[in-house]
């Protein structure tokens, strides 16, 4: 123990997480692209001055567990005898504590006197940072180099006085300049609140106290992290479950995770997964320490405070040039937006052995991510579309998933249609759920959804970069896989199925209809309650046809509804 009060510790808890949720509503409030206004696809944390994370917003997970890395890599870069105030370093290298290139790190020392005293971060994903194809997350990359715009920790701000030589580099190797400025610049103001605030927080407590706070934040999370691990029974637990392919032909990828539990430590192992791939879907190692923390985190308790101190009692061993631990130049955007999900997928499936009251099904286990860009031609300006697409979340031991969420390691809101219509010369043509995606069970997996795109009056390059189109979203407990999901371009009355990760060129009036996966179930379907089976045919979730093929029972004999 420290010696802080258990009073003051609350507060400071309290405190630094206000802090971090501050700054990402003003990241939220100011950037300039629907990716960070609408999506808020971004993440902000606070870390001491050992660059150790103290408290986090609850936003991304796949940033938030990663962004300890960068923090590291900006501090090997500068250390903080080097940094003055107004400092703010800036990176997306994925080999160099990043995780793929549209995801942007900004970094800012918070100095009392002439002190480092902590750090303030922030991660955005930015819609475009140059690369093959508009978006940066192309489907069918080889290399890093094709995939954009690769920065090792440089100084965006010195002083306090914008580097405009680095920001100029920046904005040339983009389709959209005036969103990349906005959106940096969003990024500055935000470290710029959770430095006001933490310099606050010392004012009011000293520097002694406050120092001795964050130290025992990081003990008191260790502790508790430790008395969960306690409680699960010790033992060696495997689990294995498949990526599609790479999108260059390498199908059936393997990932897999051995969890060993003994006292109050756990070790997470991925020998045995597959070797790195041509294909953009390596992850570095950050990403796939991100991923295990989430999953070790929703295993045990999610109210421990989310910081370095959590982490303590996980190890995390990956083979040197896998697919979840990538040696350059490999290509990776999609480690972090797609092996991400199944590594998520395959630490929760081990577990669920140790701890089957605590797992869910699977999820969709994909952001069925969609990239469309082109010449916009209501101004004749470049334009880069990214969203990623919901699916379902899978069933629970004493409940159904939850239809169109966002899963597991993606954290983001949709874009809304309006704002899409307005922001982009497209149309959404349909926006729904799919019946029938749903994983059966005692408890049903959530239902995924379809999204259908149209192309107006220009022609335009789509990425689609997705997974689970072969391979199922598991059950549990005798629970049904999810439906896989899949995509569809539509062009002068003909349908074409499209692979889950493709580039294709959209002519005027085409649309591409994404269709993302269902959850998995949990429990034999014939222990489903036959009132909610009837609740789900009066809500259109499941058809006729399949309450008969997969429930066994006859519609019409269902219970009516409650008056």
């Amino acid at each position: 123990m420290t010696g802080v009060d258990p009073v003051t510790l609350e507060v400071v808890r309290n405190a630094t997480a206000a802090t971090a949720e501050e700054m990402n509503a003003a990241l939220v409030r100011t950037g300039y692209s629907p990716n960070i206004k609408e999506r808020r696809d971004c993440s902000t944390a606070v870390f001491d001055a050992d660059g150790e994370m103290i408290n986090q917003a609850e936003t991304m997970p796949v940033h938030l567990g990663a962004m300890p890395f960068s923090v590291a890599a900006a501090t090997d870069a500068f250390p903080a005898d080097t940094l003055v105030p107004g400092d703010a370093i800036l990176l997306n290298d994925p080999f160099r504590g990043g995780a793929h290139l549209p995801d942007l790190t900004l970094v800012s020392p918070v100095f009392r006197d002439d002190s480092v005293v902590a750090f303030v971060a922030n991660r955005a994903h930015h819609a475009d940072v140059g690369g093959a194809s508009a978006g940066s997350v192309a489907a069918d990359t080889t290399e890093i180099y094709q995939e954009g715009l690769r920065i090792p920790p440089v100084k965006l701000y010195a002083g306090g006085d914008r580097n405009d030589d680095v920001f100029e580099v920046i904005l040339a190797n983009t389709r959209t300049p005036d969103e990349r400025r906005g959106d940096l610049r969003a990024q500055a103001a935000a470290n710029e609140t959770g430095r006001a605030r933490l310099q606050a927080l010392f004012d009011r407590h000293g520097d002694a106290t406050t120092r001795a706070a964050f130290t025992e934040l990081k003990d008191y999370a260790e502790r508790r992290m430790r008395e969960e691990l306690a409680a699960l029974p010790d033992g060696t637990y495997r689990f294995e479950d498949v990526l599609d392919d790479d999108g260059r032909g390498t199908t059936d990828l393997p990932v897999v995770a051995t969890v060993t539990i003994a006292e109050d430590a756990v070790t997470v192992d991925f020998t045995g997964t597959a070797d790195q791939v041509p294909g953009p879907v390596n992850a570095v190692r950050a990403v796939t320490a991100s991923a295990t923390y989430f999953a070790v985190r929703a295993v045990t308790d999610p109210d421990i405070p989310p910081n370095h101190g959590c982490y303590r009692p996980i190890t995390i061993e990956t083979p040197a040039g896998s697919l979840v631990d990538a040696d350059p130049p490999a290509a990776v955007v999609g480690g972090n937006l797609e092996t991400s999900q199944r590594v998520t997928d395959v630490v929760l499936g081990a577990f669920a052995d140790a701890a089957p009251d605590r797992v869910p099904a699977a999820g969709q286990g994909t952001m069925n991510n969609l990239t469309v860009g082109g010449t916009d031609p209501r101004d004749g300006s470049p334009y880069a579309f990214y969203e990623t697409q919901a699916g379902g979340f899978g069933a629970r031991p004493t409940a159904d998933g939850m239809d169109a969420v966002h899963v597991h390691m993606s954290n983001t809101r949709n874009t809304p249609v309006e704002v899409l219509e307005t922001a982009y010369p497209l149309r959404v043509e349909r926006y729904a759920l799919r019946p029938d995606s749903a994983g059966a069970g005692r408890y049903r997996g959530g239902l995924g959804l379809r999204r259908d795109i149209r192309v107006r009056d220009h022609d335009a390059t789509v990425s689609l970069l997705a997974d689970r189109h072969r391979h199922a979203p598991y059950g549990l407990d005798g629970g049904a896989p999810g439906a896989t999901g899949a995509a569809v371009h539509h062009q002068d009355g003909e349908t074409t199925a499209v692979p889950a990760k493709t580039t294709l060129t959209l002519a005027p009036g085409d649309v591409l209809s994404v269709q993302t996966p269902g959850g998995g179930g949990y429990g034999d379907p014939a222990d489903r309650d036959p009132a909610a089976i009837a609740a789900d045919l009066r809500a259109g979730v499941i058809t006729r046809a399949r309450v008969r093929s997969v429930y066994g029972r006859d519609p019409d004999a269902l219970p009516a509804p409650e008056d």
